[in-house]
């Protein structure tokens, strides 16, 4: 079993930043990647960010420039920095983990419960 522990959401003002941190623990050999995707009210999820176990990274066009996904040396720990933000990134931000199977064919991906970003003045 996989357990992911989102934490650093809260309100902020437009224009102002946020580091989400989201630790992992179980069996998280054989990671593929591990990133953050967010739900906004009335909306499907969608992915915000990821990093591959090699260190790649994807963003959404939409927070390119604005958003950095890191994580730690033992890879067990990615953060999301996210500066200037917007009201539009009001969300709830799920972390994810997918790795892989025991038979390294199938992908099993795994969630966080979320963690809320309110952008408001």
């Amino acid at each position: 079993q996989v357990q992911l522990v989102e934490s650093g959401g809260g309100l902020v003002q437009p224009g102002g930043s946020l580091r989400l941190s989201c630790v992992a623990s179980g069996t998280i050999f054989s990671i593929n990647a591990m990133g953050w995707y967010r739900q906004a009210p009335g909306k499907a999820r969608e992915l915000v960010a990821t990093i591959t176990g090699g260190g790649s990274t994807n963003y959404a066009d939409s927070v390119k420039g604005r958003f950095t996904i890191s994580r730690d040396g033992a890879k067990t720990t990615v953060y999301l920095q996210m500066n200037s933000l917007k009201p539009e990134d009001t969300a709830v931000y799920y972390c994810s983990l997918r790795k892989w199977a025991s038979d390294y064919v199938r992908l099993m991906d795994y969630w966080g419960k979320g963690i809320l970003v309110t952008v408001s003045s």
